[in-house]
């Protein structure tokens, strides 16, 4: 297995261990990047499951989130309260913004990807978008006119567009064996055609290109980071790093988010750490107290909207720094 393929089946039996999904779901997410043996083998061995979890508790607004900083000096944003269960959401009808979905050639095929970009005149920055392992849903779109209505061209790619789009698949549990079957090369082809579709456009600004992606798509954001040497910032929020033999590739300053219960991913934050210092790359982690994986989703169990707020303030603020 590849490090994204082994990152999945890793959450998969955890979800499974803290009760969030069925042993079938499980069985089923599994079976599709292992097979049904080695599947059957894994959820064997973690014996009975715990009893299906509740949403995590909102952190102590006082605590504030660990950043460290590698090789050049970063300033901390100051984080925006709380305000409403998803104080960052942004409607489809927003005046701001105006999004929809888009086609442009991938290669060896079509890809579709959704695209918010802000209302007006001008170039502007642009931002990709990463999708979670459960593909292109309502949630990531939300994600990229947030990015719109910051002021970005916000482009978040289908990476099932080859297998007819994420909205064409009715078995959901076959989504992580469909994108994890791909190999890691592709993902990083796919943007790469996406921003020379972006190229076309007299709206996008691609000399200031940034990158945010989420779970699995944090995953590929370090992917990309390593990929792309024109990207000019990246944000992946608790995704399984690049190897530390890829990290000397990376040119864009790189803002890691994660969770601090979420240990399977953190605890891989200190050799990521050191071989961004020792490659002198520009790093920062911020690290939230008292939630866990995917704190960002607003759509999932763990979601929390004071870390997701402040977690989107950083981003947009890292953003804003790096992509002038």
């Amino acid at each position: 297995m590849n490090h994204l393929q082994q990152y999945l089946v890793d959450e998969f039996v955890e979800d499974y261990q803290e009760g969030l999904i069925s042993r079938r779901q499980a069985l089923k997410k599994i079976a599709g990047i292992t097979g049904l043996v080695v599947a059957t083998q894994l959820l064997a061995a973690c014996g009975d499951p715990a009893k299906p979890a509740t949403a995590t508790s909102a952190p102590n607004p006082t605590t504030a989130p660990t950043a460290t900083t590698a090789v050049a000096t970063e300033s901390t944003p100051t984080t925006a309260s709380t305000g409403g269960s998803v104080p960052n959401s942004v409607a489809e009808n927003d005046p701001a913004i105006k999004a929809a979905m888009v086609e442009f050639a991938g290669g060896d095929g079509q890809l579709m990807a959704y695209l918010a970009q802000p209302v007006g005149d001008g170039a502007f920055p642009v931002v990709l978008v990463c999708h979670e392992n459960r593909g292109l849903t309502p949630h990531i779109q939300d994600v990229a006119r947030r990015v719109a209505k910051a002021g970005y061209v916000g482009l978040a790619l289908d990476l099932l567009s080859r297998e007819g789009g994420t909205a064409s698949i009715t078995d959901a549990d076959s989504v992580p064996g469909l994108l994890s079957g791909a190999p890691p090369e592709r993902h990083v082809a796919d943007f790469k055609a996406g921003v020379e579709y972006l190229k076309t456009q007299a709206f996008a600004d691609t000399s200031k290109i940034g990158m945010v992606g989420f779970c699995f798509g944090g995953g590929v954001t370090w992917l990309v980071a390593a990929g792309m040497p024109e990207l000019k910032a990246a944000v992946p929020f608790y995704g399984p790093p690049v190897p530390s033999s890829e990290i000397p590739k990376i040119n864009a300053p790189v803002l890691a988010i994660y969770a601090e219960e979420d240990d399977r991913i953190t605890s891989t934050v200190a050799e990521v750490e050191a071989a961004m210092q020792q490659n002198n790359k520009v790093y920062r982690k911020e690290i939230y107290p008292g939630v866990n994986h995917a704190f960002h989703n607003d759509t999932g169990q763990r979601y929390n909207a004071e870390a997701a707020q402040a977690a989107w303030a950083e981003t947009l603020a890292w953003f804003k720094q790096y992509l002038v």
